[in-house]
């Protein structure tokens, strides 16, 4: 299914991110974790930005600042030109309206006790929508029939225990799109699935999506899923986007050491033999947020580095041309 058409305008920016840092402090002070550090990056009506990256590069913690799920250290969140970060009490309870989150676990995300009716009723009575018992009703099966559980009746009464990975995905972006919000925060919604249910579910969130006009803020740590469900790719390392852009650009073009490592850490299988793992273009482990290398944070592992990687501030996102960024000094001796 091809991406849809989106206007290179900061009017049809829906949300506006800029400078966004999110500070953890230990309960002695001892240690300052610096999950997100300084984040910037648009998202346009219509459009779905991926956020990809290892486990710790904050790319989560990213989404739950966006949700409102936590407070920023420091920075700016706008949506539709409002800031975020500093709204009132019913300011901030329309805000989650507007903005939904598909969580990663689906069955965890939902109230063991609650029958399938329950969990979607839920939001609606949150928010004050629906007369009565009876419309509520009727807007729990239409938002089952969007997402292909049917016939509606057959699950209204079943407990989340009782439905497959599959299933349950699809009742949580139900219950997601029931408050009928702007933009949905979806963190890693096919990881916990089949392999053989994931593009399926992944082609309804992205039909759903065009359907209604929403736009996805999409993280995942798989840059496969990434380039068949996004428009443009974010590739964060150590709480840093370090290299964004459209996604066949991004993938098939890649300029920072990092994002070629994630590339090639995909495994492709190949005619007639079992699919090769290749040797990565990367070295050691993930340095930790609390003790974050000076100058260019990814020299510790990345396989060019020099002398002027590390002694150099940290390298800016440079613009190579249609909206294509990277934050590597080296790119034209790398090639």
């Amino acid at each position: 299914m091809s991406a849809p058409d989106i206007k290179n305008s900061a009017e049809e920016n829906i949300l506006e991110v800029s400078a966004l840092k999110k500070e953890f402090v230990s309960h002695r002070g001892h240690a300052r974790v610096r999950a997100v550090d300084g984040v910037s990056f648009s998202l346009q009506r219509g459009e779905i930005l991926g956020l990809v990256g290892e486990s710790g590069c904050g790319k989560t913690t990213t989404g739950k600042l966006i949700m409102r799920l936590i407070e920023p250290t420091s920075g700016s969140i706008k949506v539709e030109g409002f800031e975020a970060t500093s709204l009132g009490r019913d300011e901030d309870f329309a805000y989650r309206r507007r903005v939904q989150m598909v969580f990663q676990d689906p069955y965890a995300s939902m109230n063991p006790h609650f029958k399938i009716k329950d969990v979607l009723e839920e939001p609606l009575l949150i928010h004050h929508i629906g007369q009565t018992r009876a419309e509520r009703m009727e807007m729990i099966a239409q938002v089952m029939e969007k997402v292909k559980m049917t016939p509606t009746a057959d699950y209204m009464d079943r407990h989340p225990h009782m439905l497959s990975g599959g299933q349950r995905q699809r009742i949580a972006t139900a219950r997601t799109l029931i408050l009928r919000p702007s933009i949905i925060v979806a963190d890693e919604p096919v990881s916990m699935i089949d392999l053989s249910t994931r593009a399926e579910i992944l082609h309804l969130m992205k039909t759903i999506q065009q359907d209604m006009e929403l736009s996805f803020v999409y993280i995942t740590h798989d840059i496969s899923t990434a380039r068949f469900f996004t428009n443009r790719i974010a590739v964060m390392y150590l709480g840093r986007i370090v290299e964004i852009g459209a996604q066949d650009e991004v993938i098939d073009h890649p300029i920072h050491p990092y994002t070629k490592a994630l590339i090639e850490a995909v495994c492709e299988p190949e005619s007639g033999r079992v699919g090769v793992i290749r040797e990565l273009q990367v070295k050691g482990e993930i340095p930790s947020a609390s003790d974050i290398p000076q100058g260019c944070r990814f020299h510790t592992r990345c396989m060019f580095a020099t002398e002027e990687c590390t002694a150099l501030p940290e390298p800016e996102l440079t613009d190579i041309g249609g909206g294509h960024k990277h934050a590597c000094r080296r790119w034209k001796e790398i090639g």
